[in-house]
């Protein structure tokens, strides 16, 4: 399985796709009209080790909801995530069993790779 979640109205997220310019077999998700569902994020977690590793800590709402100021557990993690889209960090790439998070180019680097191998 190809998939990734992105938002469409990420600037950084859209750059990746035209980056990467995933193929017919890849399924793209966009979090933002298509949620992410419990199994999904589950899913991720089984994959990335944790829920945090799939937090952004630099969304907008981490600092006006006063998160910053909490300690956070791996439940509250997966709760914020499916509660509010911009919590997840993006984009997610799952080729087969392997998962890129996120928006540095290691990970970009990492990802176009993966999705061009057979």
């Amino acid at each position: 399985m190809k998939k990734i979640y992105h938002s469409s109205t990420c600037s950084t997220n859209q750059r990746i796709l035209s980056e990467i310019k995933p193929k017919k077999d890849v399924v793209l998700q966009d979090i933002k009209t298509e949620p992410i569902t419990p199994a999904q994020i589950d899913e991720m977690k089984k994959l990335a080790g944790s829920y945090e590793a799939l937090f952004s800590r630099v969304a907008l709402k981490y600092r006006s909801m006063g998160l910053n100021q909490m300690q956070l557990t791996e439940k509250d993690y997966r709760k914020y995530i499916l509660q509010e889209y911009t919590f997840l960090k993006r984009p997610v790439i799952i080729v087969n069993d392997a998962i890129f998070v996120g928006n540095t180019a290691k990970v970009v680097a990492a990802a176009k790779t993966a999705l061009s191998q057979k």
